[in-house]
């Protein structure tokens, strides 16, 4: 059973249970799609009132984006738990002779790659679902405004633990220029979608009634 098929309170008691998978990974990708969830209720609601008519487009637009997003979101939380249980099944692989160590270290590396993959592509998501988000700020429906900053939160939240998960996986990865190249990258993607989603929040603080 695919965990994105798994009710709320299932998936939650997975994540507390006696298991490392479903872990942080599969919890970020699955925040993320909340957040992107959130930003396409507020493009629902704001879609077709007259007083956002001037947007409308706009609305429609993202209203599609994101969705495909969410989507995006969905499938790497069972990616996440999947690339983390071939790293688990590597440590079970025969360790006696010479070549038996050689091939089970390659297999570690390749695996560790794809567990960083993973959660780096929960990242580009975070990014992109928050930049739709900014786009909303302002001129969507005011009654779902902090349901857009709970959207941005969310977001931030996915991103933050997606880093965590690539820095991670990165620290067991012998080739340093792939994971020099992956934390330069990282660190850039990270700092960029950390700055839209506390203007976001900032700004919906502000719209929401906050001093």
């Amino acid at each position: 059973m695919k965990l994105i098929d798994c009710s709320g309170a299932e998936f939650s008691g997975q994540l507390a249970s006696h298991s490392p998978t479903p872990g942080g990974g599969a919890a970020s990708a699955m925040i993320g799609s909340y957040g992107a969830a959130l930003c396409a209720m507020v493009a629902q609601f704001t879609i077709g009132r007259e007083k956002y008519a001037a947007h409308d487009a706009l609305m429609r637009d993202t209203l599609t984006r994101v969705n495909e997003l969410r989507n995006e979101f969905l499938t790497a939380v069972d990616a996440d738990t999947d690339a983390y249980n071939i790293v688990g099944e590597v440590f079970s692989m025969p360790k006696s002779t010479p070549d038996e160590k050689e091939a089970r270290k390659q297999a570690m590396q390749k695996a560790l790659a794809e567990a960083a993959a993973v959660p780096y592509g929960v990242m580009e998501l975070s990014l992109k679902a928050l930049e739709l988000t900014k786009n909303l700020v302002g001129i969507s429906n005011k009654n779902v405004a902090s349901d857009l900053g709970v959207a941005a939160v969310s977001l931030r939240a996915a991103l933050c633990g997606a880093w965590l998960n690539v820095r991670t996986n990165l620290s067991g990865i012998k080739d340093e220029a792939f994971t020099e190249e992956y934390r330069t990258r990282g660190e850039a993607l990270f700092n960029k979608a950390v700055k839209i989603a506390d203007e976001i929040y900032d700004e919906i603080y502000i719209i929401s009634g906050g001093k």
